[in-house]
Parts: C-alpha cells; sequence; structure tokens
C-alpha cells in the first residue's frame, strides 16, 4: 500500500485553522471546491471566523502563482500535493444524504479519491462530529483535526488539575514548617505555581499544603481583604493566592458550575482597583447560548451583551448586595465589557480582563487574547471544560483545556481546578449527578 496517504479537509478545519493545509507532510491535501463555496460565506465576518476565512483566501490565492489548483500542486518544502477537487457528477453516497447539501458534496468527493486510488488510504479530516459519524456509517476513516490538543491528552491522561498529591520523607514536612518552605528530595518534577497536597510516607499525620514558586512548596499566604471575602478551601486558598500574585500575569481557573470561579475572580478584580495595582477590569466572554438562540438582540452595544453578563452582574450582586456600584463603574469606564469580536488590534495596560466561559472558544481565540495584554496586566481564562456549548469543540479540543496543558510548569501561568461547588448542595448535586 502507499505510504502516503490523502486527507480530505473539511471546512470546519479551515475555518479552525486557516494553516491546517500545510500539517499533512508528506501527503495528499484534497480541499472539496464546495469548502471554498463555504468560505465565502464567512469572509466578511468581523469575528475570528470572518478572518480566518480570509485567511485561508489569500493562502490560495497565493499557491496559485505556482501552479493550478485543480490540476494540483506540489508544495516542496511539506511535501504535500495540494488538489482542489469538484464533486463529481455521478453521486457515490446513499440516497437518503440530500446530494446538494455540503457536508455529503465533500463526502462524495471521498468516496471518489477511494474509488480512484483503492490501495491508499484515504482520510476526512473534520471537526464536525456528526460528518466524522457519517463517514464512518460509509466505511470512511475520519479524524479530528489533531495538530492543537497536546500528545498527553490524546493518549488518555487527565488534563492537568493544578493540585499535586505526594509523598514526603519526614525531614522534608519538618522542614517546611520550621523553615517556611521546602525544596524536596524526591523524584517527582513539580509544576510551577501548582498547589501540593504532601503527607509523609511514614507518618500520615504529618502532611502540608503549599504551593510551588521556583521548585520550592512554600505556605499559601493570601493577602487579600474584600467584603469579608474567606476561601472556603485550600483550591480556592490557592486560586486567590494566583489570583493576586503579580508574578503570575495569566490564571486558569475551571471547576463544575457554583465552585467560585466568577466570584473569587471578582473580588480579586476589585481588590487590585481599590489598591491601585490596576486601572480598569475588562470583561469578556465567549457568545454561545445555551439551548434556543433568541436571535438578533437590538439595542446598543451594552444593550447586546446585558443577557451574556447576567452571570457577572449576579456575582456583584452576591459580593456587595447591589449592582448600583458595578453601573456606576461601568459609566465610570472603570469597568469595561468588550466583546470577543472586538478584542483583536486592542492593547490591555494596567488592566484586570476576566474571561468568562473560556471553554467555548479556540485556542486561536485564546492565542489573540493573551497577546493583547500589556504591561501589568493580569488575565484570568474562566470556565468548566464538562460544558462546551461551540459546536467542534469538545472537553479536549476546546482553547482553554489546550492553553492549560501547554502553559503548565511556566513560572507565568497558574492553573487550579475547583471540585467542590460552594453554590449550594443542590447545584453541587445538579453538577454531579444530572
Amino acid at each position: 500500500m502507499n505510504n502516503r496517504k490523502i486527507f480530505v479537509i473539511d471546512t470546519s478545519v479551515l475555518l479552525y485553522d486557516p494553516t491546517s493545509i500545510f500539517v499533512f507532510a508528506g501527503n495528499d491535501v484534497v480541499i472539496p471546491l464546495v469548502s471554498l463555496e463555504e468560505l465565502d460565506r464567512f469572509k466578511d465576518r468581523k469575528e475570528l471566523i470572518g478572518s480566518a476565512a480570509r485567511e485561508v483566501n489569500r493562502t490560495l490565492d497565493g499557491l496559485r502563482k505556482r501552479g493550478s489548483l485543480h490540476d494540483g500542486i506540489y508544495l516542496e518544502e511539506y511535501d504535500i500535493n495540494l488538489r482542489v477537487v469538484r464533486d463529481t457528477m455521478k453521486t457515490h453516497i446513499p440516497e437518503e444524504f440530500d446530494p446538494q447539501k455540503g457536508d455529503h458534496k465533500i463526502l462524495n468527493v471521498a468516496v471518489v479519491e477511494k474509488l480512484n486510488s483503492p490501495e491508499t488510504s484515504v482520510i476526512v479530516v473534520t471537526k464536525d462530529i456528526n460528518l466524522r459519524i457519517k463517514c464512518d456509517a460509509l466505511g470512511l476513516i475520519a479524524e479530528d483535526f489533531y495538530k492543537d490538543i497536546p500528545q498527553a491528552v490524546r493518549d488518555g491522561h487527565p488534563v492537568f488539575s493544578g493540585v499535586s498529591q505526594m509523598y514526603l520523607n519526614d525531614e522534608d514536612v519538618d522542614s517546611y514548617y520550621q523553615n517556611s518552605g521546602v525544596t524536596p528530595m524526591t523524584s517527582e518534577k513539580l509544576c510551577e505555581n501548582s498547589l501540593v497536597i504532601g503527607v509523609s510516607e511514614t507518618n500520615p499525620q504529618k502532611s502540608l499544603v503549599g504551593m510551588v514558586k521556583r521548585g520550592r512548596i512554600v505556605p499559601l499566604r493570601v493577602k487579600f481583604d474584600a467584603s469579608g471575602i474567606s476561601p472556603r478551601s485550600k483550591e480556592q486558598r490557592a486560586a486567590l493566592q494566583l489570583l493576586t500574585d503579580s508574578d503570575v500575569p495569566l490564571v486558569a481557573m475551571t471547576g463544575l458550575a457554583g465552585s467560585g470561579k466568577t466570584f473569587l475572580a471578582i473580588a480579586a478584580a476589585m481588590a487590585a482597583l481599590s489598591s491601585k495595582q490596576c486601572e480598569r477590569i475588562i470583561i469578556t466572554r465567549s457568545i454561545e447560548p445555551v439551548g434556543r438562540d433568541l436571535g438578533f438582540l437590538p439595542g446598543t452595544l451594552d444593550e447586546k451583551m446585558a443577557p451574556w453578563l447576567m452571570p457577572i452582574i449576579d456575582n456583584f450582586r452576591a459580593a456587595f448586595n447591589d449592582t448600583t456600584y458595578f453601573e456606576m463603574m461601568k459609566q465610570r469606564g472603570t469597568i469595561e465589557i468588550s466583546p470577543i469580536s472586538y478584542i483583536r488590534g486592542r492593547s490591555f495596560n494596567n488592566c484586570f480582563i476576566i474571561v468568562d466561559e473560556s471553554q467555548n472558544l479556540t485556542i486561536h481565540e485564546i492565542k489573540t487574547l493573551v497577546t493583547r495584554c500589556g504591561e501589568n496586566t493580569k488575565m484570568v481564562l474562566l470556565g468548566d471544560t464538562e460544558q462546551v456549548d461551540t459546536a467542534y469543540l469538545d472537553k479536549f479540543s476546546n482553547g482553554l483545556t489546550i492553553a492549560i496543558e501547554r502553559l503548565k510548569g511556566s513560572e507565568l501561568f497558574g492553573h487550579i481546578r475547583l471540585d467542590r461547588g460552594e453554590r449550594s448542595a443542590l447545584a453541587t448535586l445538579a453538577s454531579q449527578s444530572l
């Protein structure tokens, strides 16, 4: 069998990563012509998806100088044969499938490629789960686009939680309390800015809870006081330490609904504002509805964003028993609501940025956000990776998960997962059981 494979690339992959055609080195890449038609529908959009569509179009237009997309272009630097293939007049898919539908035209292209090259593996690459299922039903190989998903996650390892449990010798535990920290004599690698729960190997009564700073486990020291707020668990204490640590400009907090992610982030932002550690609070989030979409929302930008900001406002009400302060700060510009679609091209200095529901973002969108951070700016990524509402993303391929896996261990990044619900016993039961 030919060692080269034929990869048929779906529109969803091109929109997810405009450079995806160059990833399949040593193989043949086929782009169905219908994908270009679908890209045309997105090119005028203001969101990042519009930018991706335009970038793909520019890339293909540039490649036209090297040959015909119809006949095929050999990209020597990648050892890739690239072709744009038109759907054939003859339909090779079941009659149950509407031949005029874009996904089914892509299926037909894949089937024809397989008929023309029976000795070559033909693989449909798509982020559309339903299209992968249809491929399997037709006996076609289909895969997700794995480029951004870390290998450890692909291999089934759990996503980094920000919490490590380890066994220590008695001397290490004693030294921790005597010297306000310890560099343990252990073969286990310590992950920077992670929470460590250490227990003596010989005496379970001896234990410690600390955070890793420059390879050393140090006690949690939360310098925080705002409206009488205090952490309810060691994970929340670690979260507050990360949120108030000026040496950690990027923090991710994940966890089930009601675990306190948004509440802690807002409290830390308000504390930073009152102590002059920042000048503005920027709040943004992915605009993905749960359930049926209400359609177009009239009014100003603030009015359009109002439904999406209700969780933020609810947390302000819980923290300060009032929303008047929130409205006043918004009018003064101290709190700014900035939709993700309008973030690109901006720079944020002396800001505390809260990105809510970031599990609904791609890694490319998160990269766009993080690269907006200027001097003395802290960004907090909040989300529950078990509740992804964006099409084509799941708990492993969403941007928040990928960012956590790629950035873990950096001195500039910290992550903590809050596994215990604090909203109410009922909310916790629902999160765990329904």
